[in-house]
């Protein structure tokens, strides 16, 4: 950090990365809407989605306030979150496990905009910027609402989750039970002629 910089720059630049991370967010929540497979959990996305493309234009109202362009600066933190949320994705089949995955991911997204906006609210108030602050805590509390919606989904998807995995458990011990079935049937059949011989 510069000796010339000021409450404002770093203001300004919290701002940048809030206005990138909402960004991500818009093409992530797409993704993650047409992934689940509960259709709670796609419409929570879906509705989020446009709350999040609302956030972009509150955001761009404060960098007109502030008589700047609307420009975002790369936030790696909510690259991360989403880059996982991408891999479980890719890796999981559709099912309750997906679900409880993409929860998980999408809790983790709130967090860290929770973080995010009561720090912008706490910086735009020290610099009596009140209706910065005010737009700021409108985008607050959508987050804090999201992430609540998430909780109860949990609630209810994590349980389905677990029977899922339960039954795949399942699954793979009959797999193996048979498959051991037929090695041993293999091996009966192999030493059945020898003893035959040996008879003789």
């Amino acid at each position: 950090m510069s000796e010339s910089e000021t409450l404002h720059d770093l203001f300004v630049d919290e701002l940048k990365d809030a206005y990138d991370h909402e960004k991500q967010l818009i093409k992530a929540l797409r993704k993650m809407s047409k992934a689940a497979t509960h259709p709670d959990l796609a419409d929570a996305f879906a509705s989020h989605l446009e709350e999040t493309t609302g956030q972009v234009a509150v955001l761009e109202e404060v960098f007109e306030m502030l008589d700047l362009k609307p420009r975002g600066k790369h936030c790696a933190g909510i690259a991360g979150i989403i880059e996982e949320g991408n891999e479980a994705i890719e890796e999981k089949d559709q099912s309750p496990l997906l679900d409880a995955a993409l929860v998980g991911g999408g809790r983790r997204a709130e967090h860290y905009e929770i973080a995010a906006y009561n720090t912008l609210i706490a910086m735009a108030n020290e610099l009596g910027l009140s209706d910065a602050a005010v737009r700021f805590q409108s985008i607050l509390e959508q987050e804090t609402a999201c992430d609540t919606k998430l909780a109860e989904l949990g609630s209810m998807l994590l349980p389905l989750a677990n029977e899922s995995g339960e039954d795949e458990s399942d699954d793979e011990d009959d797999d193996a039970e048979e498959d051991s079935s037929v090695a041993t049937k293999r091996a009966v059949s192999k030493r059945a002629p020898a003893a035959k011989k040996r008879s003789r």
